[in-house]
């Protein structure tokens, strides 16, 4: 399968006055991400931007070259409309873009990143802002975020519509959309598949060239996503990493050669995530994990962070309804990856082994913060749509795509057909 990476980057051990520095404003992020002002302790409603800060930094640049700048350092994300073939930039609070910079750029914050006590920040932080937005107190914050994310006119397409209705914050963010909302595409058509979720899209014909344009960290491979080798977590007492250590797996050698698909979905997105296929769930699989975050800044810096392969995620290996003469009965896995302020992995009632799936079917729903799903499909099991796979491979940008959208097509009926692709 997937050759044995060779040793992470060294990097010159941080001082303490480095570690409490990251930790500081490890801190500062995860219990104050994209928030409002507030006196009060008690998390904000989440916001997408800053205007005072990116009001006195416009005045000095113009606005072109402060996205430029920003995104060849790392501090935002340029995105693709895929209707339209526009390109925008990402907006992101400045005090946050400086401080995950400070956290995820340069291979030193690796060994930061690694420490004990980031980890344990980050999964405690998490898990009590999950319990904060799953408070009756919390409503109050729904009705902010729909305003700074313009999500006013999406209100028509929930199955409820009304904002306070929700009980909590979090029951809001992992809404619900009408049936209607997200028509699936061509769905006579059982070679069709589709998009996972409403987010930012990434496709790759193969996992190398994944690793060779976009998820840069150290060791990424599929045995890893799958947690059928070491991923290098250890939990909060930082245990030694066993080089040795590889679990007998059997799904990773599946994906020899084979495809992947990665949807990024930011804070303001529909938080749920569909089936891009027609199969039967064969198995589910918790990983725990940390928390880090699944923006690009973070994925696409080369060094030894492995984010989607140390995070906590949920592994579901769905056995497709339709296969070719090389393959009857492919299997494809469909990795939800929980973030940085997502504490919270949750599928939907009876999405469970053994169950038949529907192509377009929501699977489950994360809880507040970004998140990433990942597919992994056989070799030849897919052909991925021209455009997607030009903007992830010669424009290196996400492509923003909504669930049910189709992606891409396959396995073909015959050479030929695979050629017309």
């Amino acid at each position: 399968m997937d050759s044995q990476p060779p040793n992470p980057p060294s990097a010159t051990a941080p001082s303490n006055n480095q570690r409490e520095a990251a930790s500081t404003v490890l801190t500062t992020l995860i219990t104050n991400p994209n928030t409002t002002t507030s006196t009060n302790s008690q998390p904000q409603a989440p916001t997408q931007k800053s205007p005072t800060t990116t009001s006195y930094l416009h005045s000095l640049v113009t606005q072109d070259s402060l996205e430029n700048f920003e995104n060849a350092w790392h501090l935002g994300n340029y995105v693709l409309d895929r209707h339209t073939g526009a390109k925008t930039f990402e907006p992101m609070s400045i005090y946050v873009r400086l401080g995950m910079h400070f956290l995820y750029y340069g291979a030193g914050q690796e060994t930061i990143l690694h420490w004990k006590r980031s980890q344990a920040l980050l999964k405690s932080q998490s898990e009590a802002l999950g319990k904060n937005y799953d408070s009756p107190a919390s409503k109050k914050h729904i009705r902010p975020f729909i305003e700074s994310f313009g999500l006013t006119g999406s209100l028509t397409e929930l199955k409820q519509p009304d904002p306070d209705a929700y009980a909590t914050f979090n029951e809001f963010f992992a809404r619900e959309l009408r049936a209607d909302a997200r028509p699936v595409a061509e769905l006579d058509d059982g070679r069709v598949v589709s998009s996972l979720a409403d987010c930012r899209f990434m496709v790759f014909p193969t996992v190398d060239l994944a690793t060779r344009f976009w998820v840069k960290g150290f060791g990424f491979t599929v045995g890893r996503l799958l947690g059928e080798e070491d991923d290098g977590y250890h939990g909060e007492d930082g245990g030694q990493l066993d080089k040795k250590k590889e679990k007998n797996g059997k799904w990773a050698g599946h994906f020899d050669g084979g495809a992947i698909a990665i949807a990024r979905l930011a804070p303001q997105d529909y938080h749920r995530w569909h089936s891009p296929i027609d199969g039967v769930i064969e198995s589910i699989t918790e990983i725990p994990g940390t928390y880090y975050t699944v923006n690009p800044q973070a994925i696409n810096e080369a060094g030894a962070l492995n984010v989607f392969c140390e995070n906590r995620r949920s592994v579901m290996i769905v056995r497709r309804s339709i296969g070719s003469s090389q393959s009857p009965s492919p299997v494809v896995a469909i990795v939800a990856v929980g973030a940085m302020l997502v504490g919270s992995i949750r599928y939907n009632p009876g999405v469970v082994a053994g169950v038949e799936i529907k192509r377009g079917q929501c699977l489950g729903a994360f809880r507040y913060g970004g998140s990433t799903v990942i597919a992994l499909f056989p070799k030849g099991e897919v052909v991925f749509d021209r455009d997607l796979v030009a903007n992830s491979t010669e424009k290196c940008c996400e492509t923003l795509v909504r669930v049910g959208w189709k992606i891409g097509r396959g396995p073909a009926e015959d050479k030929q057909e695979e050629k017309k692709k």
